[in-house]
């Protein structure tokens, strides 16, 4: 969506528009730049920004191509402003085009990199901002580029194997799910409606089965939206602070996903934390953005302890210590890296280790349910069986009788 606000900076009255999911994101961007919100509104430019945002989306594989992009050309040389020129002459998609352009002419204004960035938080989050105004704090903004560039890199593969891994289940699952209900509803009461003129008792399987299909079949219309209803109402719970803490806290403890859970954040969060400590962020801000970028609640939960012990004065591997959700192996080379200090070095290391360990239990998870699929799926045809094939057994014998 995008937004119009008005806002007061230093009693002056100043106007914009900015790209945001909810009124509350734009709230937050005014806050941030110490203005006073006067007035928040949709624009009028919505009903062409919305039919836009379908078939012309900045996607996150564009804003680690511009990255790497910028990255190179700061690199040859270049000043920022001929980069963002260069950069927005050679896109030809409308949304990501007024991106970049809408940040050159912020830069050319006087605005750091940082700064214009920052007006586009769905975009570039806390994180990336970081790492961008360190690098113009040190003079090192090619650099830092780079090796945010190559985080990105690490983060759309590993996000792309993640994904890849669950695409087999979900079909198979969904595909199975919707031939049993076009059975159950429609191609079954047709067969098990010629049982009801036999004088034999049914069999338990068949008598469920007329239950059920009979069931389905008169209130499949009610049926199917009840379920989406239903499934709409569960996943907006689980979008509730208190429903996505227990979401995790039920993922964490249910065996074999537990672990894939346990090593993408941790891929994630050390991977964070090496970046921003190479970069020369200090330890309490790193920690700060990694606790707004970690999607597990209970990992940001135990991160924010973490944050309060080591703004006490305690160091960061003995905070990680004091929490049971962080393996020993974390803890111990934390401990390592800020003995040595190379603690940069070590989390890169980690995150590596992770990474591959994360890797290992989606292949885990993938071999375990394949077999678990067709475990199911061959109880669900034998039960079928049974319910369609028992009647007619029953029906032989009382005519041989």
């Amino acid at each position: 969506m995008l937004y119009r606000y008005k806002a007061l900076n230093n009693n002056k009255l100043i106007s914009g528009e900015i790209a945001a999911e909810n009124e509350d994101v734009v709230l937050a961007y005014i806050n941030k730049n110490g203005f006073l919100p006067v007035e928040i509104k949709p624009s009028i430019k919505n009903q062409f920004y919305i039919l836009n945002s379908f078939v012309d989306r900045i996607s996150f594989n564009d804003i680690v191509d511009i990255t790497r992009q910028l990255a190179i050309m700061l690199n040859a040389g270049l000043t920022i402003v001929d980069s963002l020129d260069i950069l927005k002459n050679q896109i030809t998609r409308v949304s990501l085009k007024n991106l970049v352009e809408d940040i050159s002419k912020q830069v050319k204004g006087g605005a750091p990199l940082s700064a214009a960035m920052r007006k586009y938080p769905q975009y570039f989050p806390n994180l990336y901002i970081a790492l961008i105004k360190s690098g113009e704090a040190s003079g090192k903004l090619s650099d830092i580029l780079l090796r945010l560039a190559d985080n990105l890199d690490k983060q759309r593969e590993f996000n792309t194997k993640l994904k890849g891994a669950m695409v087999y289940p979900v079909v198979i699952v969904s595909a199975m799910i919707i031939v049993v209900f076009i059975m159950i509803t429609f191609v079954l009461p047709k067969m098990l409606s010629l049982y009801k003129d036999f004088n034999v008792v049914l069999p338990l399987p068949t008598q469920i089965l007329i239950a059920v299909s009979s069931f389905t079949s008169s209130y499949w219309l009610i049926i199917i939206p009840v379920v989406i209803a239903g499934i709409a109402l569960i996943r907006k719970y689980f979008k509730t602070p208190q429903g996505k803490r227990q979401l995790d806290f039920l993922l964490l403890k249910t065996p074999v996903i537990n672990n894939v859970i346990q090593q993408a954040s941790l891929v994630e969060s050390t991977r964070t934390l090496a970046i921003l400590t190479g970069a020369g962020v200090s330890i309490l801000e790193a920690l700060t953005i990694i606790i707004d970028t970690t999607g597990n609640v209970i990992y940001q939960e135990a991160f924010q302890r973490v944050y309060e012990n080591v703004e006490k004065g305690q160091s960061l591997g003995n905070s990680l210590s004091r929490e049971g959700v962080f393996p020993p192996i974390l803890v111990q080379m934390t401990i390592v890296g800020e003995n040595t200090g190379h603690l940069d070095d070590t989390l890169e290391r980690l995150s590596k280790y992770f990474e591959f360990e994360s890797e290992a239990a989606i292949k885990a998870i993938t071999t375990l349910i394949e077999p678990a699929i067709l475990v199911v799926l061959g109880i669900g045809v034998a039960f079928l069986v049974l319910a369609v094939i028992l009647p007619i057994y029953k029906l032989t014998e009382s005519f041989n009788k």
